[in-house]
């Protein structure tokens, strides 16, 4: 799905013009982006969040030479899908209580993010 497609979607479901809801969709992705250049998070309840993390330089190794490089410091985007868009992914029925389990997952990410540690669950090394 392209930019295009999403305008095309709320021009046909909204009914607003092409020219307005192409302004539209350029505002959300201007403010969504503006919001992780600040470092914020994100969160659409049942959807996911999204969070700007830094990640430290460390010392990686090119496959094809073996030689060791160093990888700098960067930021990346990560996204933790909400659990109704999971069950919705796997063709199940949204939890009941969906909103608390959401809610619960947050607060464990937050104390994990406070002590410094990842919590990106199912997320192996490298997978960013």
């Amino acid at each position: 799905m392209t930019k295009a497609d999403i305008i095309e979607g709320v021009y046909e479901k909204v009914g607003f013009s092409k020219k307005e809801s192409a302004e539209i969709v350029e505002l959300v992705f201007d403010t969504v982006k503006e919001t992780l250049e600040r470092g914020d998070k994100i969160k659409i309840s049942g959807f996911g969040n999204f969070q700007v993390r830094q990640k430290k330089a460390r010392v990686g190794r090119n496959p094809q030479t073996g030689k060791e490089i160093e990888i700098s410091a960067r930021r990346v985007l990560t996204f933790r899908p909400s659990q109704v868009l999971k069950s919705a992914l796997n063709g199940e029925a949204p939890p009941e209580n969906h909103a608390e389990i959401d809610a619960q997952e947050e607060a464990a990410a937050d104390a994990a993010e406070a002590r410094g540690e990842d919590f990106d669950e199912g997320m192996e090394e490298g997978e960013e």
